[in-house]
């Protein structure tokens, strides 16, 4: 049996004030939160104010699922680890400087190969799809243009199934 797992990220800014130290930056407007298949399909996406809570958008993404996820350092929790086990969710995410680490160096190749592939959706969303300027007037707006954004990814990802690598979408266009 095929094992599931998921990926969470929480990197995509959508035009609050609060500051990322990971990318010494500042985020305004929304927080998007992303859930990704291991072969890179969306299957979630979750808006949050800026100076919202991830942890608290997370619930959004994972309801009706079980198995393995992996988050970013802003899921890092023990209540909320002990949470989604009882849900039969198993969180991992990467650790902090002053934190010991314990888990096997396999488990932690196999972490970061999928870490690489959420960045690499993201990177295409970003740069491809443009979703970090979405200038809509009302939520409606919003949420058509960032699900028309998603639509797109999914469809190059269909369209591109059969390369050897399927989100390479420079295959996509001829010149």
């Amino acid at each position: 049996m095929e094992q599931k797992f998921y990926d969470l990220s929480s990197n995509i800014k959508i035009r609050s004030h609060p500051y990322c130290a990971a990318k010494k930056e500042k985020y305004y407007g929304f927080h998007g939160h992303l859930m990704i298949t291991g072969t890179g399909i969306i299957t979630g996406i979750s808006l949050t104010a800026a100076n919202g809570s991830q942890r608290e958008a997370l619930w959004d993404l994972v309801d009706n699922i079980e198995g393995l996820v992996i988050g970013d350092k802003g899921y890092i929790s023990e209540q909320l680890e002990k949470e989604l086990d009882s849900n039969g969710i198993k969180l991992q995410t990467p650790l902090r400087k002053n934190m010991k680490e314990v888990r096997s160096k396999s488990l932690l190749r196999m972490l970061m190969k999928i870490r690489r592939l959420i960045e690499t959706v993201i990177g295409q969303l970003v740069e491809r799809f443009n979703i970090e300027k979405v200038w809509a007037r009302d939520t409606f707006d919003l949420t058509n243009r960032i699900n028309r954004k998603i639509l797109a990814h999914t469809v190059c990802r269909w369209l591109n199934r059969k390369n050897e690598n399927p989100l390479q979408f420079e295959t996509l266009v001829s010149a």
